[in-house]
């Protein structure tokens, strides 16, 4: 059975470079948003080592996914009993680098690593590998959670995968900017009603160097309406998932049940 879940979406300027006080930042906001009720902190896409921070600082800095961050996370995370969903820039065994998101719980565990699948223009090309499509999810309270890192919710196709695995919920950490507010205003209320699940995207907020950021962050329903929206400041934003308005979206509406039904073309 699904309980409510509440998220806290982290709205903030980045620190690029700034992985110390990044941490401390982490910390407070943890504190904050389990104070507040909530169990799970999100933050923006790369929250960790900053964004646009060029691909020598990357390659630089980025870390394994059971490295040192994840330690301090996980500790942060356990001090607060608050689930954390950060990213950073994650090192393979290969020595490739990759735009990653972790989902760490609040007993301090590893639940779920994603790397992002679609890069978005040089920015990204620069600094990263693509990661594989990925559907993998996991539970907690019930709900099925998956992973998906800015640029790819605006592909249809990565969304769906989730809803075909089940997903309930797809947690979306993002560095966006003024000029793709259709993004938060009108696609992603959709994509959460074209695959009946609820979609929470947490964005920054200032500047990087010449790379400004849009806010906007949302919690976006199975029904397509916004649960709860920032504007362009910083905040702490928090919005609760609701069994009830899944199950009435999922009844009222059949995409993601007739997507698995259609048969696969024949040549």
């Amino acid at each position: 059975m699904r309980t409510p879940l509440t998220l806290a979406l982290l709205q903030c300027a980045p620190a690029p470079l700034d992985v110390v006080g990044n941490l401390q930042r982490l910390e407070h906001a943890a504190q904050h948003a389990a104070a507040a009720g909530a169990q799970v902190l999100v933050c923006p896409e790369m929250f960790v080592s900053g964004y646009a921070i060029g691909a020598a600082a990357v390659q630089q800095l980025a870390q394994p996914a059971d490295g040192a961050w994840a330690q301090a996370v996980a500790a942060i995370a356990q001090r607060h009993g608050i689930a954390v969903v950060y990213g950073y820039p994650e090192r393979d065994a290969s020595g490739t680098v990759f735009n990653a998101a972790q989902w760490i719980n609040a007993q301090g565990q590893r639940c779920l690593n994603y790397r992002k699948t679609y890069l978005f223009g040089d920015l990204d090309r620069q600094q990263f590998a693509a990661g594989m499509p990925s559907a993998v999810t996991f539970r907690l309270q019930g709900w099925t959670i998956g992973l998906l890192i800015c640029y790819d919710v605006e592909f249809p196709e990565a969304t769906r995968r989730l809803a075909l695995a089940g997903a309930d919920l797809i947690v979306v950490p993002t560095a966006n900017m003024p000029a793709y507010d259709f993004v938060a205003q009108t696609l992603v209320p959709v994509r959460a009603y074209e695959n009946q699940l609820y979609v929470a995207y947490a964005n920054y907020v200032g500047a990087e160097g010449d790379v400004h950021y849009g806010g906007l962050s949302l919690l976006a329903a199975p029904d397509g309406q916004a649960v709860a929206q920032a504007d362009r400041s910083a905040t702490l934003l928090l919005a609760t998932l609701d069994d009830a308005r899944l199950t009435a979206a999922r009844a009222a509406n059949r995409h993601v049940r007739d997507a698995a039904t259609v048969p696969p073309r024949t040549p």
